[in-house]
């Protein structure tokens, strides 16, 4: 194994008491090692646990967790959940999440990852630039899903794979449609998926750890294959990524709920797009090819950040009777664009704005001075009955019992 220096261990010694735990059913795996190897250096005393052996309990007003039959007492867990367990894996870390227990991946962007249709409709939905993208069920809908995604060929792909399996490349609409059948018949959903040819045979594996890329690589095929994943015999190399790449990478990563990924990107002629988001990457290839040590920042980002719990906001309003959150998108009302916050509320102490969505990012607490546009949209926090009365009276200009939901869309509370 390679030696990396270790970095950032000023004040390790404070963080020797804290016990970390990585969920792996490989102990011996190179990933595994490297990070209980960086911990060790850290003065820490990782714990590397099965995930298959721990054992839930839950009663009225009481959770607990077993593994092997012993108190699991831990702050913080690393999750290096394979794919063939991952329904058993995201329970555990749901049940360790509702312990208070520190997560570098939840178990919901674990989920949400690994399901590519759904991931993808979440990167589109947040404007991250992805490649063309059919669900199809029937074969029937193979020649208006070819020709939506661009022509042939194209790229046909199960929405549950791993490490490349289950994805391929068809030249021919008959070929298209037998292929689909096929995986029909297995019960497998199936998604066809734009041809990037000038990224044939390659793509760009981006390493986020926290909110920044930690390390990258250009990976390729070997011969007449075009999937070019490591495990496949492709080649890796270090790659120097663009702003524009790592920027897409880390929104991917963020939207996604996971704070350590490995992004897949495509080298496109009109920039990147974000292919798959992965959230247990290897660290061998990735490490390899760099020369950073990936794993060193893992251990880090999971030593400083531990301290920080993230709060699931839908659960913690759920606790709060009739309290929730409303969103109102200025597209809906274009009156408004132009319009300072302090001019469209006729109060300003009954402004119920606590955050704008602009530009792809959060502005909290926005000045009553900021101008609105087309594109923004409002997220407002209170008493929902309240919320929506004072939405129609202060921003719409209508009497309160004339109120119509449909203006007001409530955002998972």
């Amino acid at each position: 194994m390679e030696e990396y220096s270790v970095k950032n261990t000023e004040g390790a010694s404070r963080d020797v008491d804290l016990r970390i735990a990585i969920l792996s059913r490989g102990p011996r795996l190179y990933s595994t090692r490297r990070l209980v190897e960086e911990a060790r250096k850290r003065g820490l005393d990782p714990y590397v646990a099965d995930p298959m052996k721990f054992s839930l309990f839950v009663a009225d007003g009481m959770i607990d967790i077993l593994h092997n039959g012993e108190l699991f007492d831990f702050d913080a867990v690393i999750p290096r959940i394979g794919h063939s367990i991952t329904k058993h894996g995201v329970a555990v870390l749901r049940h360790l999440e509702q312990l208070g227990i520190w997560t570098a991946n939840t178990g919901t962007g674990i989920l949400q990852s690994r399901d590519k249709l759904h991931a993808t409709q979440i990167l589109a939905r947040n404007r991250i630039p992805v490649p063309r993208t059919t669900y199809v069920r029937d074969i029937i809908d193979v020649e208006t899903a070819v020709d939506f995604v661009g022509g042939l060929p194209v790229v046909i792909k199960v929405t549950q794979g791993t490490q490349g399996q289950g994805v391929f490349l068809r030249h021919t609409i008959r070929e298209a449609r037998n292929l689909v059948q096929g995986l029909l018949l297995t019960g497998r959903s199936i998604l066809i998926q734009e041809y990037i040819a000038e990224s044939h045979g390659k793509d760009v594996r981006a390493f986020v750890v926290g909110d920044r890329v930690v390390a990258s690589m250009r990976r390729r095929a070997r011969g007449r294959e075009f999937r070019s994943n490591y495990h496949l015999n492709g080649t890796v190399e270090n790659v120097d990524l663009p702003k524009e790449f790592e920027e897409a990478a880390c929104r991917a990563a963020r939207v996604l709920g996971l704070h350590i990924a490995g992004v897949d990107l495509l080298e496109s002629r009109n920039g990147p797009l974000v292919l798959e988001v992965n959230s247990s990457p290897g660290l061998e290839g990735i490490e390899k090819a760099s020369g950073v040590n990936v794993a060193g920042e893992i251990i880090d980002y999971v030593t400083s950040e531990t301290a920080f719990a993230e709060v699931d906001l839908d659960q913690l309003l759920r606790t709060v009777p009739g309290a929730g959150v409303l969103s109102l998108q200025i597209r809906n009302h274009p009156k408004f664009v132009g319009q300072t916050l302090a001019s469209v509320f006729k109060s300003k102490a009954d402004i119920p704005v606590f955050a704008l969505s602009r530009d792809n990012s959060l502005l909290w607490n926005p000045s009553n001075e900021l101008q609105l546009r087309y594109e923004d949209v409002l997220i407002c926090y209170g008493e929902l009955t309240e919320l929506r009365a004072s939405l129609r009276q202060a921003m719409l200009d209508e009497p309160l019992k004339d109120f119509n939901e449909s203006s007001a869309e409530e955002t998972n509370a």
